[in-house]
């Protein structure tokens, strides 16, 4: 439950097979080698097969990526994971502080010429474009090459056996062949005889299939070919079809085929150079097929939930709330005993969730941070880092569920004993981060970048802020961290009717405390207002109805409409999920959602 394998919960095994990697880098005549997350899919969950960073270096983040030299090995992390990073890794690795340090300028920095090898299936043709145009011009290029971890990696995963299941209409809200001839519609106007698809939470969208080859999220781990005529190739293992639905007309195909018949396609072939493996555009090109470099069809239309998908989600998180309001019932009665620990609400809370008898799987490792492993904002508890959580702490809980009408994530930071002062400054502040964003409303055509300002203001006002974007885009029992959209600084995508993100600002204090309150929302069009003028306008509807600690809220700090906008929210959490809980858990929620 706690890590994905043995093998990365042991930084002694770094030097070892880091030595064993150079010695395959100078059979292959290679000055550097780059060891990305990613899979062939690009997901940001890979299976235990292919967590190749994690088994060279130790670090288990759903992010980073290593770069090896002769005689350095660095390790790049963004602000998330540069705690964790120190305390999983040894020595030999060398954690580079990203994005703020470019591998290019680190690669010049650490070598005067040299050869860098890489493998194409685990990057896209954007990501080494991008590098290979910031390395012009010097003695340092960039070689395609087998994956040299697989080399050395002599007791690597086999890959997961896995089923594909047909995902229900009823939650889908469009059948298979109704997105498949939108779909080709867009191939065609473009004069485009196929596209292929390389995200598995794009073909499963686009098929209305779920798998169960990552554990916690749903997906397929395939690659497809959608024609101009809507015909689909899904290229999988044909042992995991058995209950497939039979709502779409696809021709199943071993994945070992997949580069063989990209090979015969006739072009133009749509490729997404920002998701599609490099390899997969070096196959077309070296047929002679014609390669158009557009967006994955499926991206945006699998990003606008319809009307069904929302009110399936909706019930998700109405089930979800009661399990969480359960838990945190059985959390305040069980803390004053001081003898729980982290480990101990991990397996608490996805009890409760199991309890509610519709629970497929956690949507992702529970984080469970108190004191100053809260501060770790992608904290995963081990039985090694297990700590029993104390008086006066602040205990960090981001969790979710998959549902078969659901996917949730929601983050509640609680106080055990009686929190500080500067504890409850810092909690108000995030609090007002999070209601400035669920009290949005903006003009159509803005993206997350134009909107995530809104909950820092009040922590940089204090000369504070936090090292991640305010929210992801998350799916409908998929990819918990699923785009286009996202609240960040970076995100240009616009936000459209539909679109589900996190809305989730915090704030750590390293060695002390970590602050987050997460909710998840929905954009929908803005009713028109009384003064307004005729332009459109959007919102966000809040999806997660769980109490905020109100223990941690310094309601002087609240202005009248931040104060309306939480007493409102907790009078919705009382009215809507008091009836699907116990009455201890009644008692104790009409005591959270009190009004302040």
């Amino acid at each position: 439950m706690f890590q994905t394998f043995d093998a990365t919960t042991h930084p002694e095994q770094g030097p070892p097979r880091l030595a064993a990697l150079r010695g395959e880098m100078a059979k292959e005549g290679l000055t550097g080698f780059l060891v990305p997350r990613a899979d062939a899919y690009q997901g940001e969950y890979v299976a235990p097969r292919d967590e190749r960073l994690a088994w060279l270096t130790g670090f288990t983040g759903s992010a980073g990526f290593a770069a090896i030299l002769p005689d350095i090995a660095g390790i790049f992390v963004d602000g998330r994971y540069r705690v964790q990073v120190k305390a999983q890794t040894a020595s030999v690795y060398a954690p580079v502080n990203w994005p703020e340090i470019a591998l290019d300028a680190w690669l010049r920095d650490h070598l005067q010429k040299g050869r860098i090898g890489f493998d194409p299936w685990l990057h896209t043709k954007s990501e080494i474009e991008a590098l290979a145009k910031t390395l012009a011009g010097g003695d340092i290029s960039l070689h395609p090459t087998d994956n040299l971890i697989d080399r050395i990696w002599k007791d690597r995963p086999d890959p997961a056996p896995g089923e594909i299941r047909g995902h229900p209409l009823t939650l889908a809200g469009e059948p298979s062949s109704a997105k498949r001839r939108r779909l080709a519609d867009s191939l065609n106007k473009a004069g485009q005889a196929a596209a292929v698809l390389t995200l598995p939470d794009s073909i499963c969208w686009l098929l209305n299939i779920r798998g169960r080859d990552i554990a916690r999220i749903p997906i397929v781990q395939a690659f497809a070919i959608l024609h101009a005529d809507a015909r689909v190739t899904l290229f999988t293992d044909p042992g995991k079809t058995r209950e497939a639905s039979s709502d779409h007309d696809t021709e199943i195909v071993p994945i070992s085929e997949f580069t063989a018949r990209l090979a015969t396609l006739p072009g133009p072939v749509r490729v997404d150079p920002k998701t599609a493996p490099l390899a997969v555009s070096r196959v077309l090109e070296a047929a002679g097929i014609e390669v158009a470099w557009e967006e994955d069809p499926c991206i945006l239309p699998k990003a606008c939930k319809n009307a069904a998908e929302i009110a399936a989600t909706t019930e998700a998180h109405l089930r979800d709330g009661a399990a969480m309001v359960e838990f945190l019932a059985w959390l305040d009665a069980e803390t004053p005993r001081a003898r729980l620990t982290e480990i101990d609400v991990v397996k608490a809370l996805e009890g409760f969730r199991r309890a509610t008898n519709a629970l497929c799987d956690i949507s992702f490792d529970t984080i469970s941070g108190a004191g100053p492993n809260g501060a770790i904002v992608h904290y995963r508890v081990t039985e090694k880092t297990n700590r029993r959580i104390g008086a006066g702490e602040l205990l960090l809980v981001d969790s979710g569920g998959q549902y078969l009408d659901g996917t949730t994530d929601v983050t509640r930071t609680i106080a055990v004993g009686t929190p500080s002062a500067d504890q409850r400054a810092c909690f108000t502040r995030v609090l007002r981060g999070m209601i400035a964003i669920s009290m949005a409303r903006w003009p159509k055509g803005l993206a997350g970048r134009d909107l995530d300002a809104l909950a820092r203001i009040a922590l940089w006002q204090a000369g504070q802020d936090y090292d991640h974007g305010t929210g992801h885009g998350v799916g409908t029992f998929l990819n918990v961290h699923e785009g286009p959209q996202r609240l960040s600084r970076g995100s240009e995508v616009p936000l459209q009717p539909g679109m589900i993100l996190s809305n989730e600002p915090g704030y750590y204090r390293e060695g002390q405390f970590g602050i987050r309150i997460e909710n998840l929302v929905v954009v929908a069009p803005a009713p028109a207002l009384p003064d307004g003028d005729a332009r459109d306008m959007l919102r966000f509807d809040t999806l997660t109805l769980v109490p905020i600690d109100r223990r941690l809220i310094e309601p002087d700090q609240l202005s009248m409409s931040e104060r309306n906008w939480l007493n409102a929210y907790h009078a919705e959490v009382r009215q809507q999920i008091g009836p699907r809980v116990s009455s201890d858990a009644l008692t104790w929620l009409q005591i959270a959602t009190a009004a302040i």
